[in-house]
């Protein structure tokens, strides 16, 4: 029913302006800010070109899940350059993390991340896969 849909995903923020600002300036994300009917939003393009609707909610509560994750090359440098970025990163229990806040993982998919969250504490992962 929809396998042709242009879908996409969405999260809340608490403060439109320190997104824009994070999103944008931090991450290094395109930015576009959009209004319906007389809502204020912000498009995310992320590098893969999907995007993702970003919109203010009074009542906002972080995300408890990881809404975006980034695969890199080389985690040991992403998490250098958000570090540099003034970007803390979380550290989870139940999780063996490194002294630079990296989780090694073995198996399929991922081989380290990094978590790290946004001005309104929605969580946003940083991966390495091989």
């Amino acid at each position: 029913m929809f396998g042709q849909a242009q879908a996409f995903s969405g999260f809340s923020v608490d403060d439109l302006g320190e997104a824009r600002r994070f999103y944008g300036e931090t991450l290094g994300l395109q930015v576009e800010e959009t209004g319906q009917g007389g809502m204020r939003m912000l498009t995310l393009t992320l590098g893969s070109g999907a995007q993702v609707l970003v919109y203010p909610k009074e009542t906002h509560t972080p995300a408890t899940f990881t809404i975006l994750n980034f695969p890199v090359d080389d985690i040991e440098t992403a998490v250098a350059e958000l570090e540099r970025r003034g970007v803390t990163l979380e550290r989870y229990a139940g999780f063996d993390h490194d002294e630079k806040g990296i989780v090694r993982v073995g198996g399929d998919g991922p081989t380290a991340v990094a978590w790290f969250t946004d001005p309104a504490g929605n969580v946003l992962s940083v991966l390495q896969e091989n």
